[in-house]
């Protein structure tokens, strides 16, 4: 059985653990090795499950925990070569830890990830594909900025999607932000808002993405609420209906039991 366990989303930490039959890989770890452990305990996941931790990019909130985890747990790394090096300046890895540059995709256990590089403002952002064993896909993508093409390819033939929802414009330009931070989270370098969100659905479903999670909202310029009324407005007026064309779900930001079968 395919699943998606979002463990953290949002601007406090993230990390989303894709797997079946017993294990799977991490992507990112962005809360401290003991609230990804309770996480897991949560979802009656065992930490042996995850065989590998893949990092999108550099900032805390997706790689705070990842020093401890590796220690801990024996876990490889993988990542874009920026990352790693960002990574490694930033002392968050061991000189033990095995690390492995992500250029296109690699094989874990029965597992294939794939790399697809994403526009942030970091050394090297990407976000990553998972196939699994019955050959069901999940793209996990935050930190966008924009949507790439090739992202809207690799999301077209996947079955779920946790896409960022991150922000609501109006909130964000009339909220207590400096401005330097609203022009970058703004900008193509930057986080994608509800609006950007939605308007790529519709596209996603029809080609048979029928499973979607909102992740990395904003505590700050977004709510739950808004993020997915956002999605289903934008979706009702192309006449889908929630539950029988799709699925709709916001992955929680602190610690809960939730978990997307797909």
């Amino acid at each position: 059985m395919a699943k998606i366990i979002p463990l953290f989303s949002g601007s406090k930490g993230n990390a989303f653990f894709v797997g079946s039959g017993g294990q799977g890989v991490l992507i990112d770890a962005g809360r401290s090795c003991r609230q990804i452990e309770q996480a897991m305990t949560t979802n009656n996941m065992s930490m042996s499950a995850i065989k590998g931790i893949f990092i999108t990019h550099e900032h805390t909130d997706h790689c705070k925990g990842l020093r401890v985890l590796t220690n801990r747990y024996k876990l490889p790394v993988f990542a874009s070569g920026g990352t790693l090096r960002a990574l490694e300046l930033a002392d968050c890895l061991d000189t033990n830890t095995q690390t492995t540059i992500i250029e296109n995709s690699v094989a874990l256990g029965d597992m294939q990830i794939t790399r697809i590089n994403t526009s942030h403002d970091t050394e090297e952002s990407c976000c990553y594909s998972i196939t699994l064993s019955d050959g069901r896909k999940a793209v996990v993508a935050t930190d966008l900025g924009v949507m790439s093409p090739a992202l809207r390819q690799e999301i077209s033939s996947a079955n779920l999607v946790l896409l960022e929802s991150n922000h609501d414009v109006n909130m964000l330009r009339n909220g207590w932000y400096p401005y330097s931070l609203k022009r970058r989270i703004l900008s193509d370098k930057g986080h994608l808002s509800n609006d950007s969100c939605a308007a790529e659905l519709a596209d996603f479903i029809k080609s048979g993405c029928n499973r979607v999670i909102l992740g990395h909202l904003s505590q700050e310029n977004n709510t739950p609420e808004l993020a997915a009324a956002t999605s289903l407005c934008q979706l009702q007026t192309q006449g889908m209906q929630q539950d029988i064309d799709f699925t709709l779900d916001v992955a929680p930001a602190n610690l809960s039991q939730f978990s997307v079968v797909f």
